[in-house]
This record gives structure tokens, C-alpha cells and sequence, in this order.
């Protein structure tokens, strides 16, 4: 069959229809190699925009974007797995679950990303440990994922290079809030690094990139689809991002916490998400088939110390200082303290989960352009949640500062962050549903 020209293709989907894997490729794939112009693939994305993709046009679009570089083989080990997150604040399971799963006797192989505007990135807060390196040649990286069962490495360039194209271009043409688009743009990567079971952790709320429950029970289920459809094994949760994961937001203070919490001793909230996604692993690749043994075991791995023992193996064999595991004091934290308090007596209602970002964006922790330095000791401690009382005067939070940088700025977004109430709120859950692929809950 002769290709059609690229105007066919644009006018293709202008008109609501739904394009084959090959068209896909001409187009996709020609863009990537630099044959197709951008202002062709601009309006070909307007066009996604408006009009949507077919389940199965969406999962070619991702299986095309996944083939257009580097494609990890993780064939030499067994029982491979990968979480991926949609980002949030606070959000610092990969540091808890990912040795959880190793402990439990998976692989986690894993490619990470460094944190932008108010997210933080796995591999900033792994660089909290002086001298751990993000960087492996695949030979170790392979090694190591067998010895230990968990290697993590920064993000290639290699990897799926049409999305990176893709999202450059969907970022200046107003067309990034496309479902099929997010989808594809997320399980692209996730299939070019190689892990036969995904756990995905799709937050929901004002510190997430999907602001509605809705929204995001839209996209856990695109990607559960797309990854079913290429053959791996994908299950989603959806959990609350309104109020900050945990306590702690910035990277030293994040690491701090994680280690808390694979000593028994960190945040319900905290504790309760890696529990579950470490259980959803476990169910998605069939090791277990009973959620509560599930659950138990996943649990049991923070009671015994066998995750921080693989923690700590890994910080260590990646060059990082693997003694600040049981230490974990000796980080650098910023030297600085200040305090945000409750205006007035109350409950507390809302503790909006994006001013807590921002803040720690102010204080220096967070970036707002790719490649900029950050300071790994600054950041924001939750001290209340919603639903608790407080006093006015009562403290909020507590701000790590370095030298008074941005301190201000930081204790006016969180200040203006805060809502009271006379009443005391109802209370929700962190877990807000699961898509399995067979069936949606929540």
C-alpha cells in the first residue's frame, strides 16, 4: 500500500478519523528523523486535540513512540517491575517502594527523571547522598539489578526520543492536556525501559498534574490499556494529591523520611501508599493473588528491615554513602528555621498541596528550568493535616531556609494556602481507587 502524503494524514484526523500503525509511523517516525516538519506535526497535534484517538490508535502512537530510540533490554533478569508516579508534592515513594520490591524478590531496573517546577525528581533526592552517581554503564546497571535487585539511573536521551520531540512542541501549540497524548507520552517510556509489570501511581488534586478525580480515573485507564495492549502487566492507583504526601517536601528532608518510613517509623500516609503499591505489584505479575497476603508481605518488608537493608546496598553501590541510611541526621539540611501559623482557631480543612511546591520552588529546592542547580537541604515540613484542631498561633509549618532565601515569598504562598474551619472537615482517603484493567474501583 502507497503512503499517504502528510496533509492526508493531518486531514485524516481533522476529520475524526483514527490512523493505522503504519500512518503512525510515517508520521511520527519521519518526525523523529527529522523528514516531517514541526508546523506539520502542530497542526496533526491540534487536530489529537480536538478530536481524540481510538484505544488502539493510541496504543500504536505509544508502541511507535517507545520504538524510536533505545529499548532497555531487561531480558537477563527475572521478574522485572517499575512504578511510575504522575508527580505530586512530598512524593517520595520510588525512595520506599522501590527496595520494598527488591526485598520482596523482584527487580526494579528503573530509569528516573529529575524534578521540575514544584515536583521533585527521584534522582535529586538519591543525590542527597554525597557522591551517589545516576549515571551506570549498562553492563553494571544490568549487574547490579541482578545483585541487589534495584538499579536506578537518570533518564536517556535514547529513550523514546519522539516524545521528547513531541512534548517540546505539544508545550508551545497549547495542546499538552490531551488524554491520548499524556497517555502515550508516560507508558512510551515506561515500555522502552523493558519492565514486564508497571505499577502506576496516578495522582488526583491540587498538587497534581490532573486536578479531578475524573480526570485522572481517565488517564490511569488509558495507560492501563495501552500497557495491557503491548503485552505487560499494568495496574493503576489513584490516590489524593490535595495535601502533601507524608510531612516532608524537599529533597534532604524527603530522604530523611523514606528512611523513617522503611524503619516502621514514618507517615501513615506515607506507609499506607507503598504498602498498597507494593501489593499491586505483587497481584498485577501473579506472585500473589490474595490482596490481605498481599498487603502482609509488602508490609512485612518495613517491619523486618529488609528494605532498608536493600536501600542501603544500593545507595552504596552507586557510589552514594550508604552509612547515611542508618544516619540518615547526617544529610544536609538546611541550617535555617522559620514558622507558618494557624491565623485563627479551628479545624483544619485544606492544606493546598501546590503552595507547599511552590514554597519549597522559593526556597531554592526546585527548579524552574531544566539543568538549573537546586539546594538539596531546603524545604517545608507539614506539622498539621487536615482534620486536625489547631489554636491560633499554632505552627503549620516549619520552613528549612538557607540564609533567608526566598523565605518570604515561601511563607505567603503558605500562609495563603491554609483554610479553617468552625467545623471539623470529613475525612477522605489517600487511596481514591484502582484500575486493574478488568475492572475500575474507587
Amino acid at each position: 500500500m502507497s503512503q499517504q502524503s502528510i496533509p492526508d494524514l493531518i486531514a485524516k484526523k481533522r476529520s475524526g478519523g483514527e490512523h493505522t500503525r503504519a500512518e503512525l509511523e510515517q508520521l511520527i517516525g519521519g518526525y523523529t528523523r527529522g523528514e516531517v516538519p514541526d508546523y506539520q506535526v502542530s497542526a496533526w497535534l491540534m487536530a489529537v486535540f480536538l478530536n481524540g484517538m481510538g484505544e488502539q490508535e493510541t496504543a500504536d502512537l505509544t508502541l511507535v513512540m517507545a520504538e524510536s530510540g533505545d529499548q532497555m533490554d531487561l531480558s537477563a533478569l527475572e521478574n522485572t517491575v517499575d512504578k511510575h508516579s504522575t508527580g505530586g508534592v512530598g512524593d517520595k515513594t520510588s525512595l520506599v517502594l522501590t527496595p520494598m520490591l527488591a526485598a520482596l524478590g523482584l527487580t526494579v531496573a528503573k530509569m528516573s527523571g529529575r524534578g521540575l517546577a514544584h515536583t521533585g525528581g527521584t534522582i535529586d533526592k538519591l543525590e542527597s547522598f554525597p557522591g551517589w552517581n545516576p549515571e551506570l554503564p549498562e553492563d553494571r546497571f544490568i549487574a547490579q539489578a541482578r545483585d541487589i535487585g534495584l538499579a536506578l539511573v537518570g533518564q536517556s536521551k535514547d529513550l523514546a526520543p519522539a516524545d521528547g520531540k513531541l512534548y517540546a512542541l505539544r508545550d508551545v501549540t497549547a495542546t499538552v492536556e490531551s488524554l491520548p497524548l499524556i497517555a502515550s507520552s508516560i507508558m512510551s517510556k515506561k515500555i522502552a525501559s523493558g519492565a514486564q509489570t508497571i505499577v502506576l501511581d496516578v495522582k488526583s488534586g491540587a498538587g497534581a498534574f490532573m486536578k479531578t478525580l475524573d480526570d485522572s480515573r481517565a488517564l490511569a485507564r488509558a495507560m492501563v490499556d495501552i500497557g495491557q495492549r503491548a503485552g505487560r502487566n499494568v495496574r493503576a492507583v489513584l490516590t489524593d494529591m490535595d495535601t502533601p504526601l507524608g510531612h516532608m517536601a524537599g529533597n534532604s528532608l524527603e530522604v530523611q523520611e523514606a528512611i523513617a518510613t522503611l524503619k516502621g517509623e514514618g507517615p501513615e500516609d506515607l506507609t499506607e501508599l507503598c504498602v498498597t503499591l507494593a501489593a499491586e505489584v505483587l497481584l498485577a505479575g501473579g506472585w500473589e493473588t490474595d490482596e490481605a497476603q498481599a498487603r502482609e508481605r509488602a508490609a512485612a518488608t518495613l517491619k523486618d528491615g529488609s528494605a532498608l537493608a536493600k536501600l542501603e546496598a544500593f545507595v552504596s553501590a552507586q557510589g552514594g554513602d550508604g552509612r547515611l541510611v542508618q544516619t540518615p541526621e547526617g544529610l544536609d539540611v538546611a541550617p535555617g528555621r522559620a514558622e507558618v501559623t494557624a491565623p485563627q482557631a479551628g479545624y483544619i480543612v485544606k492544606l493546598d498541596a501546590l503552595s507547599v511546591g511552590r514554597a519549597v520552588l522559593a526556597l531554592g529546592g526546585g527548579r524552574e528550568r531544566k539543568g538549573e542547580p537546586i539546594d538539596v537541604g531546603v524545604g517545608v515540613e507539614t506539622v498539621k493535616k487536615p482534620g486536625e484542631q489547631v489554636a491560633a498561633g499554632d505552627v503549620v509549618y516549619r520552613l528549612y531556609h538557607r540564609d533567608g532565601r526566598g523565605l518570604e515569598r515561601a511563607q505567603e504562598l503558605l500562609q495563603a494556602g491554609i483554610q479553617i474551619s468552625a467545623e471539623q472537615p470529613e475525612e477522605h482517603g489517600l487511596i481514591l481507587g484502582r484500575v486493574t484493567g478488568e475492572q475500575t474501583a474507587g
